[in-house]
């Protein structure tokens, strides 16, 4: 399987699905049974039921609410053949089945409880950053978390670049930030759930690494206070992380402020 245009799937920001892309077809889609094939034992949606990949139903008015209910209900997630968009939203339920699921049971309860409102509200609105857009930063050093939440990227990501790459991993949640690396454009942001880690687990298989993480992402937006507010998560400017653009191995990319944005005014 390759893409169309951008990076070939092995790049660097494909890391989180690299257990699962060496075992589809290498030249095609993966029909849904090869993908249900890779469900582990104990993948289930928010509601428990096992997960299940199928194609989709015909859309609708309330396609959203009635897509994430059905995953609830049924543990079926309906997804459309040869689309990128749909197969990589597959592979986040395959990568990191506990949050998912802890995300769908949330969006349920939601949807439940705001049945008739016109607007989705605060706590959809995260989720539903986090699922399409959202990484997972694993670090070992408080300094560097620190810097990433300051938005100081060129000391970040240059200055401290030497200590980026041995004590910091990122791993990719959503599915719409994969998308766009098949076609990577300036300014390409995702919303980060930056977990404190030690840091022998940096080193360890990335199975290991993924189902950690995921343990601690589940664990995270299990909480309410996850849900109050789209700005608990740090930005993060994706194509800033060493070695995920082949441009960003000079100091002046970091000066580029349509590649690395400046923070907010009384971001915290």
């Amino acid at each position: 399987m390759t893409p169309r245009r951008g990076p070939a799937l092995e790049a660097p920001i494909f890391t989180a699905l690299t257990p699962l892309l060496g075992r589809l077809p290498p030249d095609r889609f993966p029909r849904h049974d090869e993908l249900n094939a890779l469900v582990v034992s104990g993948g289930v949606s928010g509601g428990g039921a096992p997960i299940r990949f199928v194609p989709p139903a015909a859309p609708s008015r309330e396609f959203s609410a009635q897509y994430e209910i059905r995953i609830f209900e049924t543990g079926e997630v309906q997804t459309r053949p040869d689309n990128w968009h749909d197969l990589f939203n597959a592979l986040a339920w395959l990568a990191f089945p506990r949050t998912k699921a802890v995300l769908n049971r949330h969006h349920c309860e939601e949807i439940r409880a705001r049945r008739g409102e016109r607007l989705r509200g605060t706590a959809r609105d995260v989720l539903t950053l986090f699922d399409e857009g959202g990484i997972v930063v694993a670090a070992a050093d408080a300094e560097l978390q620190a810097l990433l939440r300051d938005f100081r990227w060129k000391e970040l990501f240059w200055k401290r670049r030497k200590d980026v790459l041995r004590s910091m991993r990122f791993y990719v949640f959503g599915h719409a930030i994969y998308e766009k690396a098949l076609e990577p454009y300036k300014g390409v942001t995702a919303k980060a759930l930056i977990v404190d880690t030690a840091p022998g687990l940096l080193d360890a298989p990335i199975e290991r690494q993924l189902s950690e993480l995921d343990a601690r992402a589940a664990e995270y937006f299990s909480g309410a206070q996850a849900l109050v507010s789209t700005r608990n998560l740090s930005p993060l400017p994706i194509l800033g992380i060493p070695g995920w653009d082949p441009s960003n191995g000079s100091e002046a990319y970091y000066d580029d402020a349509s590649q690395c944005r400046p923070g907010r005014l009384g971001a915290t």
